[in-house]
């Protein structure tokens, strides 16, 4: 899957969160890629060109002090052809800005990520656009049972609660950028998509599931590329997505997070970056990193086309690992952790794929590998 292809096309500059994805897809356009994330895991490594450690930590986020002299010694003598920006900067508009004064910024701005991340623009928005949106307020609600409160800018479902816990909490200290939207039941969908600026196409659509903890009941479980969807639909979407894409100047991949109840769908958030579901999209006869290159320079671009459906699923540790075994990793995993590792409950181990001729079988096909591959791990904790 994450196979080296013929380094043609010079360097990329990729600053994530969590770069293998990226790197991976950088390399099935042929491209060679020099990763800085918090992880550096031994597959991220093996498919960079050169990797380095992001300045900074998961609990504090990125050090955009420290940021740009990290780049400049990554990228070295090499010239690269553009930065990729992944998770981690929705919340840092101002060093994104920073960075494309230094490196040619292959994504958006800081502004159309002000814009894009502000829930009460993203309301107005929607509300001018008539795209159906939850409600949303700043202040702490009546009724918090029927309610979550968010991050602005949080991104992975890990910042998200239930407000009906949190209010009191809140009522007392105000935290800044946290705020309220009301909660919508249904099934969660994601459309990963391409803008231009003026209008967005759709790569393709994923129903996506959670993987609950005790302090984070939203943190992101998994996604599974659907097959099919209907055309009606997606054409509605679509045009919600073109709308907000014209208002904000979004470019390149960015994804939707909708939620679809008995009424219809309803737009929760948009991801102004390459998502987490780049791995089960993209293609090597239609590279999605290509497409994100091109249409941020402004150029036409080609999107992959599927005929099966495709998973991915992070595990995590369900209980402290105080050092962490060797495994002989199966090639349908990412993001291996490495032996002697010290795990705390929560920590995500590892990333799984699975592909079939459906989405509800591949589904079921990925929690089984997951659970077998899990008790190799659980046997041998201390």
């Amino acid at each position: 899957m994450h196979a080296r292809l013929p380094n043609n096309a010079g360097t990329l500059l990729i600053a994530a969160i969590s770069g293998r994805a990226l790197a991976a897809a950088a390399r099935r356009a042929g491209y060679r890629p020099l990763v800085a994330d918090f992880f550096s895991d031994t597959d991220t490594v093996v498919l960079a060109e050169r990797a380095t450690m992001l300045p900074g930590d998961l609990q504090g986020g990125i050090d955009g002090l420290r940021i740009i002299e990290t780049l400049r010694q990554l990228a070295g003598d090499d010239q690269p052809v553009a930065i990729i920006l992944g998770s981690g900067f929705e919340r840092m508009t101002e060093t994104v800005d920073e960075i494309a004064r230094h490196f040619p910024l292959a994504g958006n701005s800081g502004a159309a990520i002000r814009r894009i991340k502000d829930p009460q623009l993203l309301a107005a928005d929607c509300a001018e656009l008539g795209i159906p949106h939850p409600q949303f307020r700043w202040d702490p609600p009546p009724d918090p049972e029927n309610w979550v409160v968010k991050t602005a800018g949080g991104a992975g479902g890990a910042h998200i609660r239930r407000a009906a816990g949190e209010t009191p909490i809140l009522q007392c200290q105000a935290p800044s950028g946290r705020y309220f939207q009301r909660f919508v039941a249904g099934r969660s969908i994601s459309a990963l998509f391409v803008g231009d600026g003026q209008s967005a196409d759709i790569v393709g659509f994923s129903q996506q599931w959670a993987s609950p903890a005790p302090a984070a009941p939203y943190r992101y479980g998994g996604a599974v590329r659907l097959r099919r969807f209907d055309r009606r639909q997606a054409a509605m979407i679509r045009g919600w997505l073109s709308g907000l894409a014209r208002r904000a100047g979004l470019v390149g991949l960015c994804s939707a997070d909708l939620i679809r109840g008995p009424d219809g769908y309803k737009l929760i958030e948009i991801n102004p970056r390459p998502g987490a579901t780049i791995d089960i999209f993209d293609d090597a006869d239609a590279p999605l990193i290509e497409a994100h290159l091109r249409a941020a320079a402004g150029k036409a671009y080609r999107l992959p086309r599927f005929v099966d459906s495709m998973a991915s699923m992070v595990t995590y540790a369900a209980a402290p690992i105080a050092r962490f075994p060797s495994i002989a990793w199966p090639e349908w995993t990412a993001d291996h952790q490495s032996p002697g590792t010290h795990l705390i409950a929560g920590d995500p181990v590892c990333t799984i794929f699975a592909r079939g001729p459906s989405a509800d079988l591949t589904r079921r096909l990925i929690k089984g590998q997951a659970s077998r591959l899990q008790h190799q791990w659980e046997g041998d904790r201390t």
